[in-house]
């Protein structure tokens, strides 16, 4: 992928999501936490849930395409470890298991100064291509 941004009608734009790396085996992108925290200030855990999945989804995306299909998510969870409250959070995608069914990605997100603040699993299944509208 060339391009690091998403188009606007998508909630990663709305999030401030951009990608630095995209591949099947590693995906890698950041988010800022101003604009995407809870009430008190902290990062939201749903904001670090869809950054994870965005990740995940997208380095699945490209292992399904290696293989005619395309990936959909199934299940995702996620471990709060520590709070962020500025700045940005990065967040690493990296293939646990490709296989012709299903894709599994663990996605470390961590502050600027490499503290991880979730960890995060995703499972996608890969299904048959359909022309896209």
């Amino acid at each position: 992928m060339t391009d690091s941004t998403f188009p606007d009608h998508t909630l990663m734009t709305r999030m401030g999501m951009t990608l630095d790396e995209v591949g099947a085996d590693r995906t890698v992108g950041r988010m800022p936490v101003a604009g995407n925290t809870q009430p008190f200030g902290l990062l939201h855990g749903g904001a670090s849930a869809a950054l994870a999945e965005t990740l995940g989804s997208y380095a699945a995306n490209v292992h399904a395409e290696e293989v005619g299909r395309r990936a959909v998510g199934v299940e995702l969870n996620v471990t709060h470890h520590r709070s962020a409250t500025d700045g940005e959070v990065i967040g690493t995608a990296t293939a646990l298991h490709r296989g012709r069914s299903l894709a599994t990605y663990e996605v470390v997100v961590e502050d600027p100064r490499g503290r991880r603040v979730a960890t995060a699993r995703l499972t996608c299944m890969l299904i048959d291509a359909r022309p896209r509208d």
